[in-house]
């Protein structure tokens, strides 16, 4: 169980699907900055309750074909966007960039649309996410790794194998037909459709 009190609305997520997969790459190294990022204090996946019910009908059918929903990052705090920003400002600091934007410049990562300065992760009804074998415990290919800042990451880029564009649209249909929205330069974000904070930005720590 978790400990703290969350603001009227949201919840874990493991605690109304314990079988939706985690894994908070912003609370460990290996993430586009490679440290672990501001407010993110625990490895728990924090979502409006709505998105959390929306998942659930989401898992409750990729069960039935073996499959899995794995979490990436769902609520995310201004604090945590806004050491994004002072990042992406610091262009000296390229850390991860073979790994994660190599072929993009640090200095276009605003303009083309992969990091803001206000985040839909913080009205708490954005989620990335991907899929997994349940057996094998693996994810499928999706063409690119999550938050790959690169044109292979769009939705529709043209040159993914029909496997990729298959996986992604398994992801994308299945995902659409519970309540969400597609972020089409990013194939893993999705936002609800009918999210309760449409206006609010929120800033409570991820613990």
């Amino acid at each position: 169980m978790n400990a703290q009190i969350l603001k009227k609305g949201f919840s874990y997520l493991s605690e109304v699907d314990e079988s939706i997969q985690q894994e908070l790459r912003y609370f460990s190294s290996n993430n586009f900055i490679g440290k672990k990022i501001d407010a993110y204090k625990k490895n728990t996946i924090i979502i409006s309750n709505a998105a959390a019910n929306a998942l659930k009908k989401v898992q409750a059918e990729l069960k039935q074909m073996g499959l899995s929903l794995k979490v990436y990052d769902a609520y995310r705090p201004q604090h945590s966007v806004d050491h994004f920003v002072r990042w992406a400002k610091k262009l000296n600091d390229t850390l991860m960039k073979q790994s994660y934007y190599p072929t993009i410049r640090k200095s276009d990562l605003f303009k083309l649309g992969f990091i803001a300065s206000k985040s839909g992760h913080t009205r708490g009804s954005s989620v990335d996410l991907s899929i997994v074998e349940i057996k094998t415990n693996k994810e499928i290919d999706m063409g690119s790794s999550y938050d790959f800042f690169g044109a292979i990451s769009h939705s529709f880029h043209k040159k993914l194998s029909s496997r990729q564009e298959k996986n992604r649209m398994l992801l994308r249909n299945i995902m659409i037909k519970n309540g969400f929205k597609p972020y089409d330069k990013e194939w893993w974000h999705y936002t609800l459709v009918d999210e309760p904070f449409p206006n609010t930005y929120f800033n409570f720590d991820i613990e």
